[in-house]
């Protein structure tokens, strides 16, 4: 969902098992996504709520596996890819966002997408909920998944 014309959706997290799993490069920009993600969650009447941290965004896909086998409701993914010199950008952003994809399709579980990839770190913290930012990414991810998981 991009910042301009996003819509504000409510959803009812009320007796969902949600997982919510971020990577841990960038730790302040994470930090902003996890809490925007947190505090829509508890807007949203969540009371299970588990907190996951991964190496980074490659591994984002396993992690929201794991987490569909344990039960999960719903599933937030976290991350942040800077681009940089080489092609592993393309790469790591490609794998992370199929993988999610296929998991979601696979175990018919709504993943919040929250994986931001940018070209640079303002852009990153522009997103990133913090004061300040113009738009809170992990805020909206929950809220996309919400409304998946109340719509079926």
């Amino acid at each position: 969902m991009s910042g301009s014309g996003a819509p504000e959706l409510r959803s009812s997290a009320a007796g969902k098992k949600i997982y919510v799993i971020s990577s841990s490069w960038h730790k302040q920009i994470m930090d902003g996504l996890v809490a925007g993600a947190l505090r829509e969650l508890e807007a949203s009447g969540a009371t299970k709520v588990i907190q996951q941290t991964v190496p980074g965004a490659f591994e984002l896909p396993l992690a929201a596996n794991w987490a569909a086998e344990k039960g999960a409701d719903v599933v937030i993914a976290l991350g942040v890819v800077i681009r940089g010199e080489t092609p592993h950008f393309d790469f790591v952003c490609n794998a992370a966002t199929e993988g999610l994809t296929r998991v979601q399709l696979d175990r018919a579980i709504p993943i919040g997408f929250g994986l931001l990839t940018v070209n640079n770190v303002s852009e990153a913290l522009a997103r990133a909920g913090l004061e300040g930012s113009k738009e809170d990414k992990g805020k909206e991810a929950v809220q996309a998944a919400l409304a998946m998981a109340n719509l079926r």
